[in-house]
């Protein structure tokens, strides 16, 4: 059987030793591989995120300004109406008073009537 000697022992340690700073290196210098490709995925992620949030502000701006001319046109429609239904109870208040004339006149003409025919008949 062979023995080992101390310097042999020393050697295959100090073997053993570089190897393992290699490997670590190695390990190390894939870690900032995958670490620089992990910033920059990220950071293309971060660039997708602000310009869909830019799309959703202007998209949302542009939602505010239909709704700003929605509210616009209902306000519109409705100082329409308003002048429209006060045009139609003018002409009903109108049509009021006519019938209220002809009917006073017309009652007038009868009572005219009955005293013409009393006198005429007495």
């Amino acid at each position: 059987m062979a023995t080992m000697t101390e310097s042999s022992t020393d050697k295959r340690v100090e073997d053993l030793r570089s190897e393992m700073h290699r490997g670590f290196d190695q390990v190390d210098q894939r870690f900032e591989r995958v670490e620089g490709e992990m910033h920059r995925g990220f950071g293309q992620v971060d660039s997708r995120f602000e310009r869909v949030e830019g799309e959703m502000h202007r998209g949302f701006g542009q939602v505010d300004s239909r709704f700003e001319r929605v509210e616009t046109d209902i306000r519109e429609l409705r100082s329409d109406m308003k002048v429209g239904f006060e045009a139609t109870g003018a002409r009903f208040d109108s049509l009021q008073r006519m019938m209220i004339w002809f009917f006073a006149g017309t009652l007038a003409s009868i009572i005219a009537a009955v005293i013409a025919g009393v006198i005429l008949h007495s």
